[in-house]
């Protein structure tokens, strides 16, 4: 059982910064995938980033790439994503997941945070 807490959220204008960061809690976390989704209002939850186990390997949507960097640092169980270039269309609520598989996990993940907050305003 992997149990995940998003923090860092909040509002930033339009082309400013926000670095979320997701707790895991286990000894197990270096052995998981990790990803970030997130889903804003009225629309279904989207696959963002994602990262393996040793952050050898990563992949985004492209809307967020060359703007958004995910890494992990498995010595603090926690994994991270830092958003640059912010749009108002990044608003949403972004969720932390965990998965054992790094090919799949943008499709299916086994374990979910509880979501933080991100408003961009224009």
């Amino acid at each position: 059982q992997v149990q995940l807490v998003e923090s860092g959220g909040g509002l930033v204008q339009a082309g400013g910064s926000l670095k979320l960061s997701c707790a895991a809690s286990g000894r197990t976390f270096s052995t998981y995938a990790m990803g970030w989704f997130r889903q804003a209002p009225g629309k279904e939850r989207e696959f963002v980033a994602a990262i393996n186990w040793d952050g050898g390997r990563t992949r985004y949507i492209d809307s967020v790439k060359g703007r958004f960097t995910i890494s992990r640092d498995n010595a603090k169980n926690t994994v991270y994503l830092q958003m640059n270039s912010l749009k108002p269309e990044d608003t949403a609520v972004y969720y932390c997941a965990a998965d054992q598989t790094f090919s799949t996990i943008s499709t299916m993940s086994q374990f979910w945070g509880q979501g933080t907050q991100v408003t961009v305003s224009s």
